[in-house]
């Protein structure tokens, strides 16, 4: 692929804003010798104004969502790219979440420009678990967990029952939730199902791969190991 396109997809700007970098000098090889339009260096050799190019297509990113972001470009309120390199939104293929948080849910968002990959990942078929941390209305009553395992339980206004998901209490008003599904608003349903409200919900873990102590608003690229590691925790 030209450099011309190359730099487009990557959100550097039209073409003809590209071509006007490179005819500035302004996109350089690691060794600050300017390239022209012709040019196929590695990605990994390329800089722009001296700083090193944007991840490649393909780039896996974890996010730790704050409240009040919404998994969207085009939201009225903040959205999560205000939280990324604004290039990211302007790339093409776009870096899309992976499923989706809603706007009062914090924590564990992937985010992904491969098309493939991110299907594979929000597929029922992959059975992939997601990992929820609830602060609750109201003390658990202790029937939680069975109803949850059964296999059995009805959201209001659906026609089939859930998955099996597991509950782990951690304390009065706060449990941990694995879940293989990701139905609408869904982990706030079940407790509304048994009675209770959630007042507060975080992802911790998606798979085999965890937040961790990436701080709140913040992002990091994922190696492949880790991506891979997305798929090592599954439901039955």
């Amino acid at each position: 692929m030209k450099l011309v396109r190359r730099l487009a997809n990557l959100g550097y700007g039209s073409r003809r804003q590209v071509e006007a970098l490179l005819r500035d000098g302004r996109v350089t090889d690691a060794g600050s010798a300017p390239l022209d339009a012709e040019a196929q260096p590695e990605h990994e050799a390329i800089r722009v104004d001296g700083q090193p190019l944007d991840p490649p297509p393909g780039a896996v990113l974890m996010l730790h969502k704050p409240a009040g972001f919404t998994c969207s470009t085009s939201d009225p309120g903040r959205v999560v790219y205000e939280l990324l390199p604004p290039r990211f939104r302007l790339r093409n293929p776009i870096i899309a979440p992976v499923g989706r948080l809603d706007r009062d849910t914090t924590g564990l968002l992937l985010l992904t420009d491969d098309g493939p990959l991110l299907h594979r990942i929000i597929s029922p078929k992959s059975r992939i678990l997601k990992v929820y941390e609830a602060t609750l209305a109201r003390d658990l009553s202790g029937e939680e967990a069975a109803a949850f395992a059964s296999g059995t339980l009805m959201l209001r206004s659906e026609t089939t029952p859930l998955e099996p998901a597991v509950l782990e209490p951690l304390g009065p008003r706060k449990a941990r939730l694995a879940v293989t599904e990701g139905r609408y608003h869904q982990v706030r349903r079940m407790f509304a199902a048994v009675g209770n409200h959630v007042e507060a919900l975080h992802r911790s873990a998606v798979g085999g791969l965890a937040l961790g102590d990436l701080a709140e608003g913040k992002w990091r690229l994922l190696d492949p190991a880790e991506v891979s590691s997305v798929f090592n925790s599954v439901g039955p």
